[in-house]
């Protein structure tokens, strides 16, 4: 399996390198995600310029865009292979209620799902260490579960 991991944090963030180091032995992982900090970006596109990939020293690719510019470029080009499924996060901070409406977490995950890809979003209310390990479990919890019964594409 090839699971497409981004977020709205940066690709430096804890959650994001604790999502990829939970995945990594259960499937083939990519990770896209924006240079910096993009909380709050909604389902915001960049149209106003070319948008610029670069490979990083942790082998994940930072773009400078919106979380969502990164899940499409990734998937409708920038990967050699389509992922078979996207995750986001893991969002440093709740999204919860209207929140939802303004993630970029949330967005990246919708933006996969557009593309006709199973997708799921993880965001936490706390930033212990303790945490992001839990959510990773979680997280590899449910991939075991989406093995087992696939979401519909």
């Amino acid at each position: 399996m090839r699971i497409l991991l981004s977020n709205d944090d940066g690709y430096l963030a804890e959650g994001l390198v604790t999502l990829a180091e939970a995945l990594r032995p259960y499937a083939d992982i990519s990770v896209v995600a924006p240079d910096r900090n993009r909380s709050a970006a909604s389902n915001s596109l960049t149209l106003e310029r070319p948008l610029r990939a670069f490979a990083t020293e942790n082998g994940f690719v930072k773009v400078d865009g919106t979380p969502t510019d990164c899940v499409h470029l990734a998937i409708t080009g920038l990967l050699p292979h389509e992922p078979d499924m996207v995750f986001a996060g893991i969002n440093h901070g709740s999204n919860l209620g209207d929140d939802v409406i303004y993630s970029g977490t949330v967005a990246a995950a919708t933006e996969g799902r557009f593309l006709g890809l199973p997708a799921i979003a993880i965001s936490l209310a706390s930033h212990d260490p303790q945490h992001f390990a839990t959510a990773g479990h979680v997280a590899v919890t449910l991939l075991k579960q989406l093995n087992d019964q696939p979401l519909p594409k």
